[in-house]
């Protein structure tokens, strides 16, 4: 299968390293000096489930450059999202299909829009991972699980050699007959770790051992499922305190992708997460007081840095 990685960072670069070392043919698309070191040593994931050294990779930055392929993951920050759509537009219009498991639920509207349709299957991610340095990703913990499917939930020939790929570079993958659904979940989930991590400043383990900052992380997942709920997503009003559990049983080390972007002093994702849900719970009627509180502690961080908003 060939398939392109658009935004080789943590989630691209440690899932197109294990489709790659599984003999998917995989063009990684970087920019910077991540795709400089891809370019002369390749590219590394150190992981507990055992190291990845790829010596050589097929790495770019222009994706009309690097010829026809089947697949598109789609792994850029949610802000670049119709600019990556717009980038591979030719690749789409010679045929490749596209996959998105970037954060957030409404990523899949912007891709359609631009690619069409047809083009697009839905897909989640749940994976701890950063960039260690140029070239290498880190693996934290031994979740690595890929999600997928098509939105009207049948099972496409597509899926279904997505699947096979993923098997065979030891990826933990499943299809979905209600990938709109599994994308909610993970949202809930994700917008309360990285919430939570972010606004308080620390990993996942003294937050959830903390009676307040506990019922802090599962408050802010009752409103994504207010949310959801009101949006017609069939998740059920108990679903919080199930994703506790399994909150419960991650490395106490582990955190967000946002946390470490702000620590980094990089633009945070926070208006499509937290502020996500505030702009969705006020198109239908549902009150986010929590969400809100978050995307306003984030604001001066939001642009990071660089922006000068910090």
């Amino acid at each position: 299968m060939r398939i392109a990685i658009m935004g080789s960072g943590a989630v691209g670069g440690y899932f197109g390293a294990r489709l790659a070392a599984g003999g998917s043919d995989v063009t990684f698309l970087a920019r910077g000096a991540h795709l400089a070191a891809m370019r002369e040593r390749g590219l590394t994931v150190e992981s507990p489930l055992g190291d990845i050294r790829l010596a050589q990779v097929k790495a770019g930055d222009n994706p009309q450059a690097i010829g026809p392929v089947d697949l598109v993951i789609v792994a850029v920050k949610l802000w670049d999202t119709e600019q990556a759509a717009r980038q591979i537009e030719p690749l789409v219009r010679a045929g490749a299909s596209v996959v998105s498991f970037q954060n957030g639920v409404q990523k899949d509207e912007v891709l359609r829009r631009v690619l069409g349709e047809p083009a697009v299957m839905g897909g989640v991610c749940y994976v701890g991972a950063s960039i260690a340095g140029p070239g290498v990703i880190r693996h934290i913990g031994k979740m690595q699980r890929l999600v997928f499917g098509e939105y009207d939930g049948r099972r496409s020939a597509r899926a279904e050699a997505l699947l096979e790929a993923c098997t065979r570079g030891g990826i933990d993958a499943e299809f979905s007959a209600d990938i709109k659904r599994a994308i909610w979940e993970k949202f809930v989930f994700l917008v309360a770790m990285s919430g939570a991590t972010s606004s308080i400043r620390r990993t996942i383990g003294p937050i959830r051992q903390n009676p307040r900052t506990r019922a802090f992380f599962l408050d802010l997942m009752r409103e994504v499922v207010a949310v959801g709920r009101a949006c017609g997503i069939a998740l059920s009003e108990e679903f919080p305190e199930q994703r506790m559990k399994f909150c419960d049983g991650l490395p106490a080390e582990m955190t967000s992708s946002m946390h470490n972007d702000l620590d980094r002093g990089n633009r945070l994702e926070v208006d499509w997460l937290s502020g996500g849900v505030v702009e969705l719970g006020n198109s239908v009627g549902v009150a986010t007081p929590l969400n809100r509180a978050v995307r306003d502690i984030l604001a001066l961080h939001a642009n990071g840095k660089a922006a000068g908003a910090a």
